[in-house]
Formats: C-alpha cells, sequence, structure tokens
C-alpha cells in the first residue's frame, strides 16, 4: 500500500472523486486549487484525497474515497492520517474538513481522527447542487465542518 502524490501528468481518478462528490464541476475546480493524493495497492488506484488551501495557515481536506470492493479495511482512515501528516510536513496550522450531515459514518471516522465539530453550514448542499443527494436514508442538506489544530 502506497499513498503519494499524483504526478501532474497523470489524470485524476474520476471515478472515485465523483464517488465522493457528485458534482464534476465542483471536483475539477478543487483539483485545480488543490494538490490530489492517491492510495495504490499493486499499480491499482484505491483511494484519493486532495488537500487545498484555503486560508493562511490553514489547509482543508476534500474528498476522501475509497474504491467500493475496498472499504471497511481502515483504509479511509489511513487517507485521513496522511493528509494531517501532509498538512503538518506544510506547516499548516489547521486542517478542516466538511461533510454532509447524512455522512453518519463519515462524521464519526473524522472525529476518531482527531477533528471537532465546530459548525454546520446549513442548507450548503441545497444551494450547491442541483440534484438532491441522499445517503443512509437521509437527505444530505447542511455541511457538518470539523476541524483539528495541528500544532
Amino acid at each position: 500500500m502506497k499513498i503519494r502524490l499524483l504526478d501532474t501528468t497523470q489524470n485524476a481518478p474520476m471515478d472515485l472523486l465523483l464517488q465522493a462528490d457528485p458534482s464534476e464541476e465542483i471536483v475539477s475546480e478543487y483539483l485545480q486549487r488543490g494538490e490530489c493524493f492517491v492510495m495504490e495497492d499493486e499499480g491499482r488506484i484505491i483511494g484519493v484525497y486532495v488537500l487545498i488551501t484555503t486560508r493562511p495557515e490553514t489547509a482543508e481536506l476534500v474528498n476522501v474515497s475509497i474504491q467500493e470492493d475496498q472499504q471497511g479495511k481502515g483504509l479511509g482512515k489511513m487517507l485521513i492520517q496522511h493528509s494531517i501528516a501532509t498538512a503538518k510536513s506544510n506547516k499548516f496550522k489547521t486542517i478542516e474538513v466538511g461533510t454532509g450531515n447524512s455522512s453518519i459514518s463519515q462524521i464519526a471516522l473524522y472525529q476518531k481522527c482527531g477533528f471537532r465539530i465546530t459548525h454546520i453550514d446549513r442548507d450548503f448542499f441545497m444551494r450547491h447542487y442541483d440534484e438532491p443527494i441522499f445517503e443512509n436514508g437521509i437527505q444530505c442538506i447542511d455541511m457538518v465542518r470539523l476541524s483539528q489544530d495541528l500544532y
């Protein structure tokens, strides 16, 4: 298992990225602003995340995604821990992440990795997505924002 920065000559794994965020427009926008990291197993990309700078000394982890046949093995946690280590090594003081109110297991995972809930961006998914998103039988309406101090 290897996690590496995606080479600029390689295309981002859009199938994986769109699994975590269904808007190709939004995914393309943050790929331009951030660095894309991929997790590989025997040359196959099985995971991805993007790290962007949002404010001075603040990074945001966006679009953590694992291939469906690889989920439940702790790989998402490995990607999150890698993103935290990467942010620290790049001298960021804070790392943030946002996820849907319906993303119950992701909210729990982020908290297990040291993130704390800071606020709710009400109606985020209603404002930014044309089609309704449902997960765990719940409509994704609000964004739950979490952060972690890195110093």
